[in-house]
C-alpha cells in the first residue's frame, strides 16, 4: 500500500514540474502601441535649411508606415486624416488601410471637413503664412522647394483652402500637434503617398476636440 506521505510528495513533483512547463512556454508579443503625446504640445519653431539624417527619419514603431485593419464604408483610395490619433488612412478596402504617422495642427489650428486633393507638387516652395511669421518674425517670407525646405519632398494641396498634407524637415515633430493646420509626414512617407494619390482624391479631415 502507498502510503499517503508518499502520495503528497508526487503530486507536489507532478505541480512543480507543471509549473515550470508555464514559465518555459513562450510569450506572446504584444504590439507596441502608438506614441501620443501628452500636453504640453512640442512647441519647436521651424527650421529652414535643416536637413535631417537618415536616422532621425526612422520613426518609432507606432508611427512607422504599415498595413493596419481599419474599417469604413469610404472606398478604397479615399485618404481618411484623425487629428486626434495623429494617424492618416490611405483605404485599401477589405478592411484595410496603409497607415501613416502625422503631425497636425497646434491649439487653435485645428480643423475637420471634406476637400479633395486639387494639385500635386514635388519639392515645393515654402511661404510662411502670417500666423506663423507672426511667432517667428525671422523666417523667411519665400523659401524655393529643396532638402531642408520645410514642406519637404511633397506636397499634396488640399481642395481651396490653404491646407497640404505635405512632407517636413522637422521627422521628430511627427506625433505632435506643432503646424499651422498642415499635415505633415517624414519624406519617405509623403513621397509613397504621393505616388498612390492622384489629383482629386478623397480626403475627409476627422478631429476629436480633448476634453
Amino acid at each position: 500500500m502507498i502510503s499517503f506521505s508518499r502520495i503528497s510528495k508526487v503530486l507536489g513533483s507532478v505541480a512543480i514540474m507543471a509549473g515550470l512547463a508555464v514559465w518555459a512556454l513562450p510569450v506572446q508579443a504584444q504590439a507596441p502601441r502608438p506614441f501620443q503625446p501628452s500636453a504640453p504640445e512640442l512647441d519647436i519653431d521651424e527650421q529652414p535649411g535643416f536637413v535631417p539624417s537618415t536616422e532621425a527619419e526612422q520613426l518609432p514603431d507606432g508611427f512607422e508606415r504599415q498595413y493596419v485593419y481599419f474599417r469604413t464604408t469610404e472606398p478604397p483610395g479615399s485618404i481618411i486624416v484623425h487629428t486626434g490619433e495623429r494617424f492618416l488612412y490611405l483605404v485599401q478596402g477589405n478592411n484595410r488601410a496603409l497607415r501613416y504617422g502625422i503631425g497636425v495642427g497646434r491649439d487653435g489650428f485645428q480643423w475637420s471637413g471634406l476637400v479633395k486633393v486639387t494639385r500635386k507638387q514635388e519639392w515645393p516652395d515654402w511661404r510662411p503664412p502670417p500666423e506663423m511669421i507672426k511667432r517667428q518674425p525671422y523666417l523667411p517670407r519665400f523659401m524655393a522647394g529643396g532638402p531642408g525646405n520645410p514642406m519637404g519632398a511633397r506636397a499634396l494641396y488640399l481642395g481651396e483652402t490653404v491646407y497640404r498634407i505635405h512632407g517636413t524637415n522637422q521627422p521628430q515633430t511627427i506625433g505632435y500637434a506643432i503646424s499651422s493646420g498642415c499635415f505633415r509626414l517624414v519624406n519617405d512617407d509623403v513621397a509613397d503617398l504621393y505616388e498612390r494619390v492622384p489629383v482629386g482624391t478623397k480626403v475627409i479631415v476627422k478631429h476629436t476636440a480633448k476634453l
